[in-house]
């Protein structure tokens, strides 16, 4: 197969296992949501959504969330790792929503990524998930599952979502950075699957013989 005929057949058969994926973390709002993606680092949606409700009990909104202090978030959020850093980014988001924006979250990817604690890839899931804007968040899951499928030979998340924009219609961005995700999950994980195993690895490389080593920066 062509790189093409790759993608399109990883288009097709992931729009038929996943043909509504469904956000993986649980949300109500943007704010909400941009919380739950910053938390979300380097750790797990499962987790992410057993703490999300405590403290979104506490604070669901930017004006409620400055009321409590660093420490108050990061005790909270402690579980999900990361936490001095997080509780820092939320706090301070809430603050820079709230002077700057009305308390709203902008649907503006600059505006996203200069706020504190949110990168690249957590600003493309809130214009993705929140505002329906076409977007690729790619983590390192994605990275990984492109270059087993011979989709990117990028050795970066830069690289590969630019070569996963430039294979598939900009319309399934946003379906299809989910499905990804699902389907790595269940088949395609870095342990449960080395590019020889997964029933998508195995189609477009029937005679890969060896692991496929992921290329990393």
């Amino acid at each position: 197969m062509t790189k093409t005929e790759r993608a399109a057949y990883v288009h097709k058969r992931l729009a038929e296992l996943y043909p509504n994926p469904p956000v993986p973390l649980d949300h109500k709002d943007p704010y909400t949501l941009l919380v739950a993606v910053l938390l979300s680092a380097q750790c797990t949606d499962v987790r992410v959504n057993q703490i999300t409700p405590l403290l979104f009990e506490r604070a669901d909104t930017p004006e409620n969330m400055v009321k409590l202090s660093v420490e108050e978030i990061q005790s909270i959020i402690r579980p999900c790792g990361l936490s001095p850093m997080k509780s820092k980014g939320i706090a301070g988001l809430s603050r820079i929503l709230i002077d700057q924006y009305d308390g709203q979250v902008p649907a503006d990817m600059k505006a996203l990524e200069a706020l504190p604690a949110v990168g690249h890839k957590t600003a493309s899931v809130v214009m993705a998930q929140a505002f329906g804007v076409p977007a690729f968040p790619v983590d390192t899951h994605i990275h990984r599952l492109a270059q087993r499928w011979g989709l990117t030979s990028g050795k970066n998340v830069v690289q590969t979502e630019r070569d996963l924009k430039r294979l598939f219609p900009e319309s399934s961005w946003n379906d299809l950075h989910l499905q990804i995700i699902f389907y790595g999950r269940e088949f395609c994980s870095a342990r449960g699957c080395d590019g020889t195993v997964c029933e998508l690895c195995r189609a477009l490389y029937p005679n890969r013989k060896r692991p496929k080593v992921t290329k990393k920066s």
